[in-house]
């Protein structure tokens, strides 16, 4: 049987869009451009930005681009849970969810390590895929042992960061 061809949708008034972001991997100092796609479901303000990019900054300023990266995956996937609140700064504001904001508001001293978790937060609004962390919802340093962690699966450990999620009991590592 013999389809007929299928023709391409033309748009005859609409002039193309340059769409990308310029990502720096950890191991290249080498900018390169990738392009993400946004859901149409997530629209992120300007306060959803500032949140994450400060979150970002207190929480994972001594990580690399992964490790930031990793860090803003987890935050997108709680506001993607219904576990947690539907927005980014409900979420990074949970009461005693994430360390920097108990305690509160921490000043921000370097404005170079500022602008680079902004970046990094900017990429993570913008659609960036989310594959780092295997659809972790909580992360922790080495240097505590939350109760919690020991009824989550573990997921990765990028940096000095350990990642998990819910569902299935932890597997001993040795």
């Amino acid at each position: 049987m013999d389809l007929p061809r299928s023709k391409p949708l033309l748009y005859t008034d609409a002039e193309p869009v340059k769409v990308e972001n310029l990502v720096v991997d950890e191991d290249s100092d080498t900018p390169r451009a990738e392009l993400f796609l946004a859901s149409s479901r997530n629209q992120f303000s300007e306060q959803d930005l500032s949140c994450l990019s400060e979150a970002l900054y207190h929480e994972a300023r001594g990580e690399g681009a992964r490790g930031q990266a990793a860090v803003a995956e987890v935050i997108l996937n709680r506001v993607d849970s219904r576990r947690f609140p539907r927005t980014v700064c409900g979420v990074v504001n949970q009461p005693s969810q994430f360390s920097y904001t108990i305690g509160g508001r921490k000043p921000i001293r370097n404005k170079a390590a500022y602008l680079r978790a902004r970046a990094i937060a900017e990429n993570a609004l913008a659609g960036a895929p989310r594959v780092l962390t295997g659809g972790a919802t909580y992360f922790h340093t080495p240097a505590v042992r939350p109760a919690w962690s020991r009824r989550f699966q573990r997921t990765v450990r990028i940096g000095q960061h350990i990642f998990y999620r819910r569902g299935g009991q932890r597997v001993a590592s040795n």
